[in-house]
């Protein structure tokens, strides 16, 4: 898949599900003929995959009504939908208000997703211990509920700039049941996240700000207001949250004063140009993009190309491939000690992930006989290829862990 000439030299083409697409199938290409430095790729194994996640799809979702994969899937524990239940409590005055809210949540728990390591577990109502991304969620929205990120105790349900902005570590650590038997990957990095979130809502109240005061859900109205006869595109959704919420980020690369979020530097794909060697993968913000689609659909949106975003350059997926053995490390030491997000080897890894998440997609579909339309990459990732790779990582290591040891500030996975 070459790469678009016209968009090498404007940074801001980085910010786009084309963008991740495009450069991960450049050095998926490379890889297919032996060209990366840290990974091989056995394509003749995608078809043995293809079998494990048609499996687990049949086993989750017997019928074929497979769901998005999004954070409301996350919110649904022990057969009950929390959200749902919260949702319907509540006296929303329009089907814009509940949008609001939901935006609200979807964007602080993604935020607060990234990965929580192998021994963290969240201890919910119930009394079940729930880890990982699931316990993330209960967590999250546990702490949503009861009204900590929003500063009107009149009206929980929210999140607002003055309550994200002043959020401690401490609280952070109290909501998430943090302790030293029960250790949380990156508390530091999420609390530091949301605090950036709260000051940057407070400061573009031309996109936040509505009549309730400056939150996340005012990008509903943004959105709304971008609609053509009720109809967004997901691509839009995603280069709009990529512009608009870039500088919560932490330091990573900016060009031309635009910060490029979750985009790293990949020597393969270096052509003489400011962004050539650059590979952007956007994976929080892509599963949110992803979970904000229902709400928009509530609300009356349609919400067209969901296709049009990539799979999710992350641990599960990855893993996936690796556990798999579609990809193996050309040097077996490298599976041994763990690596910074912006090495080389995770760059690829992830890249190569979203590139053949795009070739396991279009053999699954080739077996149901389904398009993109019916079976976008937003099912098949629900259906799916996350939880094949997570049953293979604990088949093969008795914590679930991933194949590669990735040094994470919270802010990533």
């Amino acid at each position: 898949m070459p790469r678009d000439a016209s968009d090498l030299s404007d940074p801001r083409s980085l910010l786009s599900a084309k963008a991740v697409r495009e450069r991960s199938h450049c050095l998926l290409e490379m890889g297919l003929k032996d060209q990366l430095p840290h990974f091989r790729i056995d394509l003749a194994r995608l078809d043995a995959i293809a079998d494990l996640v048609l499996a687990t799809t049949r086993q989750n979702y017997p019928s074929g009504d497979i769901p998005f994969h999004s954070r409301w899937r996350h919110f649904v524990s022990g057969g009950a939908d929390r959200w749902a239940a919260i949702a319907g409590r509540a006296r929303w005055p329009d089907a814009a208000a509940q949008a609001r809210a939901e935006f609200d949540l979807a964007i602080v728990s993604v935020l607060l997703d990234a990965g929580a390591g192998p021994s963290w577990r969240y201890r919910d109502a119930s009394g079940a211990r729930v880890g990982r991304s699931e316990g993330l969620a209960l967590a999250s929205l546990d702490m949503f509920a009861s009204g900590l990120f929003s500063a009107d105790p009149n009206d929980p349900l929210r999140a607002d700039a003055q309550a994200l902005a002043r959020l401690s570590v401490a609280e952070l650590e109290r909501g998430f049941q943090v302790g030293a038997d029960n250790p949380l990957v990156g508390i530091d990095g999420r609390a530091a996240l949301l605090r950036r979130l709260g000051d940057l809502l407070a400061a573009r109240p031309d996109i936040f700000a509505g009549r309730d005061g400056a939150r996340p859900g005012g990008l509903f109205d943004h959105l709304a207001a971008q609609a053509r006869d009720g109809h967004i595109d997901a691509p839009t959704v995603l280069s709009e949250l990529l512009s608009e919420l870039g500088p919560i980020w932490p330091s990573r690369i900016t060009l031309d004063g635009v910060a490029l979020g979750d985009c790293w530097r990949h020597p393969a794909l270096a052509d003489g140009t400011a962004t050539g060697e650059l590979a952007p993968l956007h994976k929080l913000s892509q599963w949110m993009t992803y979970s904000l689609i229902e709400p928009l659909q509530r609300a009356g949106l349609v919400v067209d190309d969901v296709d049009g975003l990539t799979g999710l350059a992350e641990y599960r997926n990855g893993g996936l491939f690796v556990d798999g053995g579609v990809l193996s490390l050309r040097h077996a030491e490298d599976a041994t000690r763990a690596h910074e997000v912006a090495s080389p080897l995770i760059v690829e890894w992830r890249a190569l992930t979203v590139a053949l998440l795009d070739e396991l997609a279009a053999k699954l579909r080739q077996r149901l006989g389904q398009d993109a339309t019916s079976l976008p990459l937003a099912k098949i990732l629900e259906g799916g290829t996350w939880a094949t790779g997570r049953a293979l990582a604990y088949e093969r290591r008795p914590d679930g862990s991933p194949p590669l040891q990735v040094i994470s500030d919270g802010t990533v996975f």
